[in-house]
């Protein structure tokens, strides 16, 4: 049977309103770091369909911004390049799903439970994730509109992490009984 959170005059009470606000803050990392799990998978699995600044797909787009030259000649004079391309944005992706699995991972547990590690592991790890893609696209002049959501992930990561931040007093942010902090 859930607590009861409605106090003698009907209206909710303070525990049940700070409650459902800390929810907010790991909710916003899921969406995000789900997000990146999505992207990744995708960029792994289908590169080609990945589409990206102009509707090009996102790794002719990269290719094409970064050297000014054509995706389809490169494929056409040296096929083997252009696999071996296709083959480390794969990766790419790869390793843009396995920080997301890890990253949600310390969001619903470690995070959660208000453990000062798991705050920090999302700080660094977010920030060496988005900024990285950010810099990529910026460095092959690959900024559309999906690239912006970068941008937008990082001030909803900060902004969360920011209200639940170790260097708040104790009473902002609480752990759950039994954790460490």
């Amino acid at each position: 049977m859930a607590p009861d959170t409605k106090n003698p005059h009907g209206s909710e009470t303070r525990d049940s309103v700070i409650g459902r606000r800390r929810n907010v803050p790991w909710i916003l990392i899921v969406i995000v770091d789900a997000g990146l799990v999505a992207w990744g998978a995708m960029a792994a699995a289908f590169p080609d369909h990945l589409l990206g600044p102009g509707g090009l797909p996102i790794l002719t787009a990269g290719y094409e911004g970064f050297t000014s030259g054509s995706w389809t000649e490169l494929a056409g004079a040296s096929p083997m390049t252009a696999k071996y391309i296709g083959v480390l944005f794969r990766m790419y992706g790869v390793f843009n799903v396995a920080f997301g699995l890890m990253a949600l991972a310390i969001t619903v547990t470690a995070f959660r439970r208000g453990e000062r590690w798991g705050w920090w592991a999302l700080l660094v790890g977010n920030t060496i994730a988005l900024v990285s893609a950010m810099t990529y696209d910026r460095m092959v002049n690959a900024i559309g509109l999906f690239e912006l959501s970068e941008y937008l992930g990082l001030v909803l990561v900060y902004g969360a992490l920011a209200v639940t931040g170790p260097f708040l007093r104790d009473s902002q942010w609480p752990p759950v009984a039994g954790s460490r902090r």
